[in-house]
């Protein structure tokens, strides 16, 4: 198996628990901090060929239910810009592992998909 990426913020519990997952099964990945590397409007497109964006935009973060009716609407039409802009804005973790592109933690979906 190829390298994985973990995409995530280091202090949220989900991604803290992927990564014990990680450690355990002894997946080797690597960690990308979103909020302090940040995340670019390629990337999020590249994504969105395999996933949905409804499921990679996180609706239950605060920074969703801080921005205007407006904001909200340019997203779910498509705007990438204010992904890029608020990383708390994707849903976490990201998991990339090779051509396997995992969107939050859910420890059966990621067994059946990485073993």
């Amino acid at each position: 198996m190829s390298d994985c990426i973990l995409y995530g913020i280091p202090n949220c519990d989900k991604v803290r628990a992927a990564r014990r997952w990680l450690e355990q099964k002894g997946v080797p990945f690597r960690f990308h901090d979103l909020r302090q590397d940040g995340v670019d409007e390629a990337l999020l497109r590249h994504w969105l060929e395999r996933v949905d964006l409804a499921e990679l935009v996180n609706r239950r973060s605060t920074t969703w239910r801080q921005l205007s009716e407006a904001d909200r609407a340019a997203i779910l039409s498509g705007d990438l810009t204010l992904l890029a802009q608020h990383p708390t804005l994707i849903r976490r973790p990201v998991l990339v592992c090779g051509d396997r592109l995992l969107v939050g933690f859910d420890p059966d979906q990621w067994e059946a998909a990485l073993t």
